[in-house]
């Protein structure tokens, strides 16, 4: 009984451990993010694939969840003050585990970008 107790959460682990990233794409472009809402699942590996389709530069700010999340020790660098900078045409890949559940908001802090629409939210389930 207890070589079984000490075998299940190891494999739980293990699959835990090799489950593959979703990726979810986000476009940036001028003044909207598509898609505006984003849904993820707690605890579950996520791929965010952010592509500036803009001539402009646009930032990806979301500081409570990038503070929140657990994010790869590689990507940590490409988020800065809680935001991901993207000169136009660039893409970035952000690699993270989503936060506990709760809406978490999304916006382009680049002068009046928010105002003109470019908000989001992050949905954790």
């Amino acid at each position: 009984m207890s070589l079984l107790r000490l075998v299940l959460p190891i494999a739980a682990l293990a699959l835990t451990a090799s489950a593959q990233p979703q990726r979810i794409d986000i476009q940036l472009s001028n003044f909207k993010f598509a898609p505006a809402t984003i849904a993820m699942t707690h605890g579950q590996p996520y791929v965010l694939h952010l592509a500036n389709g803009a001539g402009g530069s646009h930032d990806f700010v979301a500081k409570t969840f990038f503070a929140a999340a657990a994010i790869a020790p590689g990507d940590r660098a490409k988020i800065r003050g809680g935001s991901v900078e993207l000169e136009g045409g660039e893409s970035t890949e952000i690699h993270r585990t989503a936060p506990a559940p709760g809406s978490y908001e999304v916006h382009c802090s680049h002068f009046m970008h928010s105002t003109f629409g470019m908000t989001g939210k992050i949905v954790v389930r």
